[in-house]
């Protein structure tokens, strides 16, 4: 009878125990548990991203839950992440949103059940979030854009790769780069409206076809932009595969141990580095400023670099490249 009484106080304890691992303000073992939702778990970007929320949930004592779509054109399995977290009343949102418009619903829900949301990365349309931590990406688009005027020496003929509609950081980097360039009189932008997609491998087959289109081995072409990993990966692919890799002007967005190889074999004239740990260190950090009640900046921009063969060996360009994600 002893063991028996023994047993079911145990198990009454296990029981009581479970039930208090989650409580209204979405707590966890005694910490406030946030929502931290990517646009995909497989970019070496995101990766980095997810070492600065690391760091900052655990100087700020949350338990951050990174669940992202595992691609970054799966917008429905994004959508249906923000639902469960708000049903699972989390005390926090940081949200990288696949779409500036699509994203607004469910955002606008997680407000009404009174869970703070920080949109990072890439920007969301209306006023129901409270705090946006990203790169000025209009800003870094006019930085490639001057650089490819400086290294055209004024005059050319350009192609952008777009990423994908409704992505609103990689169309503010288009716009930044287009609106720059087109100042220019003697350079000519001769394609835009092409989509790379969301993967290197849709990218690659994409920039194949622009290549071929606008005639670019026999001279049609002088510069590519392009404003993501995958599309830069994708389009230096299929560089390498024309036997054009180095012989036109190539700059790219975001950095892996990739594209940083091919800015020192001359492929890839300069890349845009973003700061990926920064952006999801600040975010988490932002949103432990929301939970405690502290004011904060509605819009925190956390900087571009340009990075070239030249400037490769600077202390601050060797830790955007090689980041503590450790």
């Amino acid at each position: 009878m002893q063991h028996r009484r023994s047993f079911l106080l145990s198990v009454g304890a296990l029981a009581a125990l479970g039930s208090c691992k989650r409580d209204g303000a979405g707590r966890a073992s005694g910490k406030p548990r946030i929502a931290v939702i990517p646009k995909g778990t497989t970019h070496e970007f995101w990766k980095t991203v997810h070492a600065g929320v690391k760091k900052a949930a655990g100087e700020d004592g949350l338990d951050a839950v990174w669940k992202g779509p595992l691609k970054e054109d799966d917008l429905k399995a994004q959508i249906e992440l923000v639902q469960s977290f708000v049903a699972q009343k989390v005390a926090g949102i940081v949200l990288a949103p696949l779409s500036d418009r699509a994203l607004v619903s469910p955002v606008k829900a997680a407000k009404g059940a009174g869970i703070p949301v920080v949109i990072f990365d890439s920007a969301l349309q209306g006023e129901e979030h409270d705090a946006f931590v990203a790169t000025d990406n209009l800003a870094a688009g006019k930085l490639a854009a001057e650089e490819m005027v400086k290294t055209l020496g004024g005059k050319g003929k350009v192609v952008v790769l777009r990423y994908q509609e409704g992505s609103a950081s990689t169309m503010e980097r288009e716009k930044g780069f287009l609106d720059a360039i087109r100042g220019q009189g003697g350079i000519e932008v001769v394609s835009d409206n092409q989509y790379g997609g969301a993967t290197t491998e849709s990218a690659f087959s994409t920039s194949e076809s622009l290549l071929t289109a606008r005639q670019a081995a026999s001279g049609g072409v002088d510069g590519i932009f392009t404003p993501n990993e995958s599309t830069t990966f994708g389009m230096l692919l299929a560089l390498r595969k024309a036997n054009l890799a180095g012989k036109l002007k190539f700059i790219g967005f975001d950095a892996s141990d990739k594209l940083v190889e091919g800015v020192k074999q001359g492929h890839l004239h300069a890349i845009v580095l973003q700061n990926p740990m920064k952006i999801g260190y600040l975010a988490v950090k932002t949103a432990g400023k929301l939970l405690r009640k502290e004011a904060v900046e509605r819009r925190i921009d956390t900087g571009a670099q340009l990075v070239t063969v030249g400037n490769l060996g600077d202390d601050a360009v060797k830790q955007l490249l090689r980041p503590p994600v450790e």
